[in-house]
């Protein structure tokens, strides 16, 4: 049960940073000198929140050691279950602490008020979550072999691909009208900070955008299951697009 609250959390918290972003963005229509107060706002916000998720995560990872009965009490299990926790979730606590390591110092201090559409469009990756929290929902309760499962699978995907693929290139593509550039360019045009900061951020999305296909290419072909119980999704399954 605590993993679907801490997925139910997670999407809610991607709801309304994806609706601040498109506030945000669509509000400001300099993409350097516009302002927006929800910017400042819900960047303040979120650091608790990727904090919070780290130990959720963890709690989480936990519950599922012991209900497999890896784990006794003691100090010495805790130093093991977390070190198989790191092992399993190592990219995501990486990315979760360069948020607040990194990200928030960078939009609170460095930009000084400069940039809000480009940290609204940042905001809008979040809105693949849901997608994400549900698909892993569905396979929890055996539910993989389902329409639902599908049809959530393919909107994770197709969501994922525009708001945290195609949402490098829309960004380049901003600045590049701003700057009368043509795409091409603008790498050439930025500060090699501002372009390692973007390939850093880019590249786990990649490698997940490529196990989310992966998982997409498995449920797709296979074949429907002709057990009555399977088909009513209580039996045993795969991890598809988890």
């Amino acid at each position: 049960m605590f993993g679907e609250i801490s997925r139910l959390v997670s999407s809610i918290q991607a709801v309304m940073a994806s609706t601040a972003g498109y506030i945000v963005f669509s509000s400001c229509q300099h993409v350097i000198d516009d302002q927006h107060w929800l910017a400042s706002a819900y960047t303040e916000f979120a650091v608790p929140y990727f904090i919070y998720d780290i130990y959720a995560m963890f709690l989480c990872h936990r519950h599922r050691y012991r209900v497999k009965g890896h784990e006794a009490a003691g100090p010495r299990s805790l130093r093991t279950a977390t070190r198989a926790f790191l092992r399993k979730e190592l990219l995501m606590v990486l990315h979760h602490l360069c948020m607040v390591l990194v990200c928030f110092p960078v939009s609170v201090l460095w930009r000084q008020g400069k940039g809000d559409f480009f940290l609204g469009c940042m905001l809008m990756a979040e809105l693949s979550t849901p997608f994400v929290s549900l698909g892993k929902v569905l396979i929890l309760y055996k539910r993989q072999h389902t329409l639902l499962h599908k049809v959530n699978g393919l909107l994770m995907l197709v969501t994922f691909f525009c708001c945290r693929i195609l949402l490098f290139p829309y960004m380049y593509r901003a600045y590049g009208r701003h700057a009368g550039l043509p795409l091409h360019r603008v790498p050439l045009a930025l500060p090699p900070a501002y372009n390692l900061g973007a390939a850093l951020l880019l590249a786990p999305q990649l490698y997940w955008f490529g196990l989310i296909c992966r998982g997409a290419v498995r449920l797709f072909r296979r074949a429907p299951p002709t057990d009555p119980a399977l088909r009513n999704g209580h039996g045993p399954g795969g991890r598809a697009l988890d």
